[in-house]
């Protein structure tokens, strides 16, 4: 397929671009310094600015999907939204946040006390993106969440898939930015998850 990474030079992004180009996909790799997209075959480097609604869905048109791998606070989620859906594309997947995910009935993540108090501003814009996301109609998208570390590591390809629920195990709640890809191209290529949040772990 031809797919549009936003924010490809990212922890999750640079992970994104390695598996999309493994898998034979030809990659237009956004990001505000295209300098720092590494060369190779498959993929074009583009520099794009994600407040550019405009801008960025000149360069989105085209493409079979678009991938959005940026900071939920370095970001619009609207504009995100709107810049996708002007661009033509329907095909809309997300890397999304752990806050939102449930850890009992009723309970998120974000809300416990032990979240850290330093990621609670991006984990209540994710979450907010993930509201946008559920009322949006024109567009087939598909929020990932990851488990609550998400952090570098092996890319195994052995993982668990959940929706709603934080998935946890005797070792804790993680998954690595290389299964994290995996969990997501698979999505790509096979869907299961359109306009549904699904979320990934160990």
């Amino acid at each position: 397929m031809n797919i549009a990474l936003i924010g490809a030079t990212g922890n999750a992004g640079s992970r994104l671009l390695a598996e999309l180009t493994r898998r034979g996909h030809t990659v237009t790799a956004i990001a505000r310094n295209a300098g720092k997209v590494p060369a190779q075959p498959g993929v074009t480097a583009k520099a794009g600015d994600v407040f550019d609604q405009a801008g960025l869905a000149a360069l989105l048109a085209g493409h079979d999907a678009v991938i959005s791998a940026v900071h939920f606070t370095a970001s619009d989620p609207r504009k995100l939204i709107e810049a996708v859906r002007a661009s033509g594309v329907t095909r809309y997947l997300v890397v999304g946040g752990a806050g939102s995910l449930e850890v009992a009935p009723g309970v998120k993540l974000i809300d416990t006390p032990e979240f850290p108090a330093q990621y609670k501003a991006e984990a209540a814009a994710g979450g907010a993106f993930l509201d946008l996301l559920r009322d949006e109609r024109a567009l087939d998208w598909t929020f990932l969440s990851p488990s609550a570390l998400f952090v570098a590591g092996e890319r195994t390809g052995q993982f668990r898939l959940g929706t709603d629920q934080l998935l946890a195990s005797p070792a804790g709640s993680s998954i690595s930015f290389e299964d994290y890809a995996v969990a997501l191209v698979d999505e790509l290529e096979r869907p299961a998850h359109s306009r549904r949040r699904f979320t990934v772990g160990y």
